[in-house]
């Protein structure tokens, strides 16, 4: 403990990453560096200063990392139509590269011998953090408090809160602790509580980004969502930066219930975790998505997307997304997407995407004059069909008729 001087600690200003600050001080003896980001988390981070200063932190960094986020992380992943055991759109793995990145950069520039992070030693931010530190700078020392102290209970991190005077946040009335959350421009999540039991239905009163589908309009919102290489740019022909389109589509989408969900997944460090999920924005970015390559991408190209899709969401979820194979993939992701440009109109309704309209003047591979019930004229040869399937019956044919031997 001797050996490290300064840490660079993430630092949200809520109750965790509060009293990691106050911890490191008295444990290590230590001078603390915080980093506060603001990756769209809904709620004012200037406040996290005032809070740093009152408990002795000299070397405050809060930075506006929400147009990065979008663009370099989330974008990229969307791409490739990610989705982790098919539910989670992996809201809070993607977040934390770039937190990650942030923290050893920091510590460089301030000469800080370590970097800490509020993750537990249950979950899989610790993974996360710490696999995108030592890719980074493999030499970094990284301090998991929640792996050393004993205050392993929310009880009892409450207690030391009340003991050291540290103000607790979102603490609800009536409630033994408050909800473990994290919140960034894709979603909100929530663990912790009565989620505990995944028997138990969410709370309607937990909910912040979201109407219910029952009290959500009776009349449907149409969008119009243009995509330029994959990626979408403007909204009801409105060109818009990537953090803006997530903004704009959150609200939107969340006023017509769009976007919960309830998940029990598998972490990577072993255990099954139930948690609560608002992704309003990604749950219209990602049916979007899939409709304008549906339009633009090669058959085979998009089916070798979707058997990659499965190892990529896990490489993010895992915390790989620094790694050779996430950014190998990565590469392959977006040199399909090249064509994949055009608009797609999508009606939003009491919790559903529809999408109820598609084109793209140059890119589209569908082709009507081929694909009509009507006379087509000769562009398709009916008869070639009959050749084609004897001969991809030809295997099959002949096991039936060793069998019939």
């Amino acid at each position: 403990m001797s050996a490290i001087k300064k840490v660079v600690l993430a630092y949200s200003g809520g109750l965790d990453t509060s009293i990691i600050l106050k911890w490191l001080q008295d444990t290590y003896h230590c001078e603390v560096v915080t980093f506060t980001a603001d990756i769209g988390q809904g709620e004012e981070v200037e406040p996290a200063r005032a809070k740093a200063q009152a408990m002795g932190v000299k070397e405050i960094y809060i930075e506006d990392l929400r147009e990065e986020y979008a663009r370099d992380y989330v974008f990229p992943m969307f791409r490739a139509n990610t989705i982790y055991e098919g539910e989670y759109l992996l809201g809070t793995s993607i977040a934390r590269p770039l937190i990650a990145k942030r923290l050893v950069e920091i510590a460089k520039k301030t000469g800080a011998d370590a970097i800490s992070h509020g993750a537990t030693g249950k979950g899989n931010d610790q993974v996360r953090f710490e696999l995108g530190a030592y890719a980074l700078n493999p030499n970094i020392k990284v301090i998991a408090p929640w792996r050393e102290w004993e205050l392993n209970s929310r009880e009892k991190l409450m207690a030391y809160a009340e003991q050291h005077n540290i103000p607790v946040d979102f603490k609800k009335k009536g409630k033994k602790s408050p909800y473990s959350m994290d919140a960034n421009l894709l979603h909100i999540s929530y663990e912790g509580g009565v989620l505990e039991d995944p028997w138990c239905e969410p709370e309607e009163d937990m909910w912040r980004w979201s109407v219910s589908p029952e009290a959500a309009p009776d009349k449907p919102t149409y969008v119009e969502l243009s995509f330029t290489k994959g990626d979408i740019t403007a909204i009801d022909g409105k060109a818009m930066t990537p953090a803006q389109v997530m903004t704009y589509l959150n609200d939107v989408a969340g006023k017509n219930g769009i976007g919960r969900d309830d998940i029990v997944e598998n972490r990577y460090v072993g255990m099954k975790s139930r948690g609560a999920y608002e992704t309003p924005a990604g749950t219209v970015m990602l049916k979007a998505h899939r409709a304008m390559e549906s339009l633009t991408l090669d058959r085979e190209v998009m089916h070798l997307k979707d058997e990659l899709m499965p190892r990529y969401a896990s490489l993010i979820y895992n915390g790989y997304w620094w790694s050779p194979e996430r950014e190998m993939i990565q590469t392959m992701i977006d040199a399909s997407q090249a064509h994949v440009n055009g608009v797609v109109r999508l009606k939003l309704y009491k919790g559903n995407v529809s999408v109820v309209g598609r084109k793209s003047d140059r890119d589209s591979l569908f082709d009507a004059n081929i694909a009509t019930f009507e006379d087509d004229a000769g562009a398709y040869n009916q008869k070639d069909a009959e050749g084609f399937i004897k001969l991809n019956a030809l295997r099959m044919r002949i096991a039936a008729n060793r069998r019939h031997k």
